[in-house]
């Protein structure tokens, strides 16, 4: 059935701002349960659109907005996560903060898009666990590396005997973080093992000479289990390492060069993967000195062999077999 009506929300931590599109009628409602039931049921007695032509559309907001897209999962609405910078860049030019005029333009902005805009579809809840504990993982790992820089410098111009109270302070924060992601570590671990078919995509993942079980995770999580993009150049391209031409008419001649708008994290980790094939594998290393010999730039090559991996990786989990190393049956 076709969207007809779309209603805009602007969430906050403790309350959002609801605004139906056609009417402009708004209403403030509690971020909880029951708020929500109270809101939708405000929706229905002031929309004349059924309840599979409703289109809900409100930012991705994290932890804020989650609470209000699994109840609208749960009910059956039809709804949109719309990322912050998209939203931002739609608004134009702006002049002050107020909730009700955002979902105003939230709205407008929906409404707008509504024919090509595609629903958001909540991940299994696996894949939201693993998601939140990578991302504390994250958080931990580099307060520990933190530490131990502080540690390795405090080593080099102190005396122990004279600074113990400083010294077994960090000893014992590093040893007390380096507990806890070793337990997010096991618990990443368990989560994967008790789903077969997360199980088969990590194991698929993996048999890709380079690539590590972080990067796995990660591309298992932010895909949603393969599921968010439909090809590898759309990832290629959410997490920066897509390039894009920069040119106009006669003036502008720039070079051919990846987008700064990007997923930082899983580029970070592609680019990892990159370096390991250079140094393990054959095949990256053959065709890096290759082209680096021909006077291509490293840079460029690297990038050129993070797509490579990621076009592999998409390949091995979409036919569901493993990565074959051609070249260690060549003669």
């Amino acid at each position: 059935m076709k969207l007809k009506e779309v209603i805009g929300i602007d969430v906050g931590k403790e309350s959002n701002e609801g605004r139906i599109h056609s009417s402009q009628k708004f209403l403030t409602f509690e971020n909880n349960t029951k708020g929500f039931e109270k809101f939708v049921e405000w929706v229905s007695k002031n929309s004349s659109s059924e309840k599979e032509q409703l289109l809900f559309a409100f930012e991705h907001t994290g932890l804020y907005s989650f609470p209000l897209a699994v109840f609208l999962t749960e009910k059956n609405y039809v709804f949109v996560l719309l990322p912050g910078l998209e939203l931002k860049r739609s608004m134009g030019i702006t002049r002050g903060k107020d909730d009700k005029m955002d979902a105003k333009r939230i709205a407008q902005y929906a409404y707008e898009k509504r024919d090509s805009i595609k629903p958001y579809i909540m991940p299994q809840e696996e894949i939201i666990q693993l998601k939140r504990l990578l991302t504390l993982r994250e958080r931990l790992v580099k307060q520990c590396s933190g530490y131990k820089a502080s540690l390795c410098e405090y080593k080099q111009f102190l005396k122990k005997k004279d600074n113990l109270t400083l010294f077994e302070t960090q000893e014992q924060m590093i040893k007390y973080l380096s507990k806890y992601i070793e337990k997010i570590d096991n618990e990443l671990s368990s989560i994967i093992k008790k789903n077969d078919q997360l199980k088969q995509m990590y194991d698929l993942i993996v048999s890709i000479k380079g690539v590590g079980p972080q990067t796995a995770l990660f591309m298992i999580s932010y895909t949603h289990g393969f599921t968010r993009f439909e090809t590898w150049r759309q990832f290629a391209s959410y997490c920066g390492v897509a390039p894009f031409p920069y040119q106009s008419g006669i003036s502008i001649r720039g070079r051919t060069k990846v987008n700064n708008l990007a997923n930082k994290k899983i580029k970070s980790l592609l680019d990892l993967c990159a370096k390991s094939s250079i140094q393990f594998n054959m095949e990256m290393k053959m065709y890096y000195e290759k082209r680096v010999n021909e006077g291509k730039t490293k840079m460029g090559t690297i990038n050129i062999i993070r797509n490579k991996i990621l076009s592999r990786i998409f390949a091995t989990v979409r036919r569901g077999t493993p990565y074959v190393n051609t070249i260690a049956y060549q003669s």
